[in-house]
């Protein structure tokens, strides 16, 4: 084979051709990451589709380098790849991009040099070129360095100007990302790990206190002298030098040849877990529930375990896998965030030990690649991660768990591919044979229908953990309050009271709030004008700990004004409330009260979650006030109370799903309270309490919900009964992008007629500077096949593209939205 079709981390199609230098041919393998060069001066990083031959490869760039001695990406996993290209209608390269680790691929670190020949007596240059030649002439620079060394803000556009002059060049040098976990160990020499030569070399140094001190508590550390073996892997230098002993004296036994150091390669993530504890024993109703589950894969590979909150469905899943574990067989189980992955953390170490890896985004480059080769060698039972768990390369994978199936989580939104992991891992583990699991109190409308038409299997465990009671809900009217004037700040006085009567009875309160920051608004009291995003259509919203308006589509922020920028009136008022609001409202309220805030903004740092779950879960904190981070699957004992603020603005949000969206959230972080031998109280403030979705909320009557949804789904043509691409068309000229947008309607329009919407302006019409219109395609299900409407859709979309008008214009599509 003399020619490797390579996968490139590009929004281009396809893969891409380059020759097979004869030294690399015998190690060349599909799965193996290569260097190789892509335009004039640039080189990526790609991994091998497939090879073959041809008989004229003069046109041909050559592999540049081989990256691995083994694939990082498995053979089978290319169908599954390629499945997510064409069914999310991107490319293969933007698949590749988000499944692999970006410490896979090479950086590139451009370096500037002067060119050999030049005599800079000679040149005529601007005092900043002399400042950069002046640099040079000492050594060579990278150019990100050179920026720093110099201070020079514009210095890419100097370094371009001296290239073309010939005076210097600047070279791609390839870097790689992943750099190994090492320690400094510390070890005897082989000849002196000998009892009888440890006596002479101790007599050796009787007039050397503290370089015998050093050897004698290495044998203790190590363990040596009763196991002579363990010489040879030592201990860490850190643990010797924090016995403590003398670092002089060490180095000086390390110079004398005494001891030996060297740097070994470490796992990351191995802790001591010594003693695991037993799984926990399943209730009736839970090996009933598992039992049913197992029976279930028998005949359907999908099955649907719906359990109200609190009925231990975890439980039934550690029993699950280890069963498949015990098989020789691995499993996958996902979660929708963080937060909730770092509690389920600590319940599985207890009882697993380090035999499942985990995996997510706040670990570094290097971390995600010490979990990925890990499941390559196969070192784990099974590994616990969110969305982008789905493509790790794990052998023998026979069973999927999809935990709270129904989160929008699961729902990549950008870049490409905009995947929902839930239906992937479906089609993922159709190609293998394995099961999925997926599990929530709340079922997707869409999974739930699958369910009742048999299409998945359905499992029901109705009760919770050890017959504990499920929590009550009440609706609080804040209308009336308000009319009333008993309203404290954002708090009704029915939830003022219910808090402090849980603190009296020394419970803890989770107060949620779905919107972080602490108002969504700042607004003119005077002239009506609120601070605006510069790059977005949104106004900024008021973070009062930081002092700052910030966008939370793009990022901008700005301080807070003094006076309005309209009008120059210093009255502006903050509109709204968000958890940081709530956070301080009530702190002034209640000033007893140990608060602490769970939103983006107090969970940035790598170990915020863990911290706050910690310091609540040993009672240091009173009440832990959230966005939707804390509605998800946490289990805390003493939570007795939930407080639920701005329900309307949700359940009154444009969407087709805010109903749903409405039910699933407030059921879910409802059932967080109660869950220890004493009924929770849930309290929802609501501005009109006779709404009918709340009711069914109250009611805990998810049945009459399901067939009221349904039934308007149906009618207006949505998801579960049809499918949706919505096409987004985006340019910084707002008429260039509505006339893209146009002229791609009338095309596609004439082949799917009416399934096309017209031209939708969305509420947010510009993000990032670039303005937005959206075209909704809806196609039946059992109708006209779906791949054909795709492939209508990115045809028209390179046509498109080749108008000179529309060159600049970008569209992606988004297939299934949420």
């Amino acid at each position: 084979m003399n020619v490797a079709e390579i996968i490139l981390p590009l929004p281009l199609p396809g893969t891409f051709s380059y020759y097979i230098p004869e030294e690399l041919r015998p190690a060349i393998k599909p799965g193996l990451r290569v260097m190789v060069d892509f335009g004039k001066s640039k080189f990526l990083t790609g991994v091998i589709y497939a090879l073959r031959n041809e008989p004229d490869v003069r046109t041909l760039r050559p592999i540049k380098e081989l990256l691995d001695g083994q694939p990082i990406l498995p053979e089978d996993m290319f169908p599954f790849l390629g499945w997510l290209g064409k069914y999310y209608m991107c490319t293969l390269g933007e698949v590749l991009k988000a499944a692999l680790p970006s410490g896979f691929r090479l950086s590139s670190e451009s370096t500037a040099s002067l060119m050999g020949n030049v005599d800079t007596d000679q040149l005529i240059l601007s005092e900043q070129e002399e400042w950069i030649v002046r640099y040079l002439q000492e050594k060579d620079f990278v150019v990100a360095q050179l920026a720093h060394v110099t201070g020079l803000k514009n210095i890419t556009t100097r370094l371009k100007s001296l290239q073309e002059r010939g005076v210097i060049q600047i070279i791609e040098k390839a870097k790689d990302k992943y750099v190994p976990k090492r320690e400094s160990r510390i070890r005897l020499k082989e000849a002196l790990a000998e009892e009888t030569q440890l006596d002479e070399l101790l007599i050796q140094l009787e007039k050397k206190p503290k370089q015998v001190d050093v050897i004698v508590n290495y044998l203790q550390l190590a363990d040596v002298l009763t196991h002579i073996e363990k010489n040879a892997y030592g201990i860490r230098k850190k643990d010797l030098l924090d016995a403590p002993v003398s670092p002089s004296s060490l180095k000086t036994l390390i110079q004398k040849g005494v001891f030996e150091e060297w740097q070994a390669t470490v796992d990351r993530f191995a802790s001591a877990f010594n003693d695991t504890a037993p799984p926990p024993e399943l209730s009736a109703a839970q090996e009933l529930a598992r039992d049913q589950v197992k029976r279930a894969f028998e005949e359907k590979n999908t099955v649907l375990l719906k359990g109200v909150t609190g009925s231990g469905k975890t439980a039934i899943f550690m029993d699950l896998i280890q069963e498949e574990a015990n098989k020789g067989n691995r499993a996958l189980y996902l979660l929708p965030e963080i937060a909730l992955t770092t509690q389920i953390i600590q319940r599985f170490r207890k009882i697993f030990g380090n035999r499942f890896g985990v995996y997510h985004s706040r670990f570094s480059d290097n971390e995600r690649v010490d979990v990925w080769k890990s499941c390559l060698q196969g070192k784990y039972d099974f590994v616990i991660g969110v969305r982008s768990s789905i493509f790790l390369p794990i052998p023998n994978l026979s069973l999927i768990i999809v935990d709270e199936e129904h989160e929008t989580s699961y729902k990549q939104q950008d870049p490409a591919p905009r995947y929902n992991a839930r239906d992937a891992a479906i089609y993922r583990a159709s190609l293998t044979g394995a099961n999925v699991l997926l599990s929530t109190a709340t079922p997707s409308l869409e999974s739930y229908k699958n369910a009742l038409e048999n299409k998945y299997g359905q499992v029901e465990l109705t009760e919770r953990y050890q017959n504990q009671p499920t929590p009550s809900f009440h609706l609080l009217n804040m209308a009336k309050e308000r009319s009333k004037k008993s309203l404290k700040g954002s708090f009704a006085s029915e939830m003022i009271a219910a808090i402090e009567e849980a603190k009296t009875a020394g419970k803890q309160i989770l107060l949620f709030q779905n919107r972080r920051g602490y108002a969504p608004y700042l607004l003119c009291q005077n002239c009506g004008h609120s601070p605006k995003c510069p790059n977005c259509s949104v106004s900024l919203t008021y973070h009062i700990f930081h002092q700052q308006l910030k966008c939370h589509y793009c990022g901008y922020f700005e301080s807070i004004p003094g006076q309005c920028e309209s009008c120059g009136h210093t009255d502006l008022k903050a509109v709204g409330s968000g958890t940081e609001k709530i956070e301080e409202e009530l702190a002034i309220l209640m000033p007893d009260l140990k608060i602490q805030r769970m939103d983006l903004d107090s969970t940035r740092s790598k170990f915020a979650y863990q911290d706050i779950i910690d310091r609540f879960e040993s009672k240091e904190i009173d009440v832990l006030v959230g966005t939707q981070m804390i509605s998800k699957g946490l289990d805390f004992d003493d939570v007795t109370l939930v407080g639920v603020f701005d329900v309307d603005r949700q359940l009154h949000f444009p969407d087709f799903r805010s109903h749903e969206r409405t039910f699933h959230l407030v059921t879910q972080v409802g059932g967080r309270s109660g869950r220890k031998n004493e009924q929770g109280k849930v309290l929802v403030q609501t501005n009109d309490p006779d709404q009918r979705l709340l009711r069914h909320i109250v009611n805990e009557d998810f049945e009459t919900f399901y067939q009221e949804e349904i039934a308007e789904r149906q009618k207006f043509k949505y998801p579960p009964f049809y499918r949706l691409i919505v096409i987004t068309v985006r340019h910084r000229d707002k008429d260039v992008a509505y006339g893209a947008a146009t002229q791609f309607g009338k095309s596609v329009r004439i082949h799917l007629s009416t399934r096309v919407s017209e031209v939708i302006e969305p509420v947010i019409n510009r993000i990032r500077n670039l303005y937005r219109f959206q075209i909704i395609v809806r196609v039946e299900q059992g109708g006209i096949q779906l791949t054909g409407v795709k492939q209508l859709l990115l045809t028209s979309k390179d046509t498109l593209l080749a108008l000179p008008a529309f060159k600049s214009v970008k569209v992606h599509f988004d297939v299934d939205p949420l």
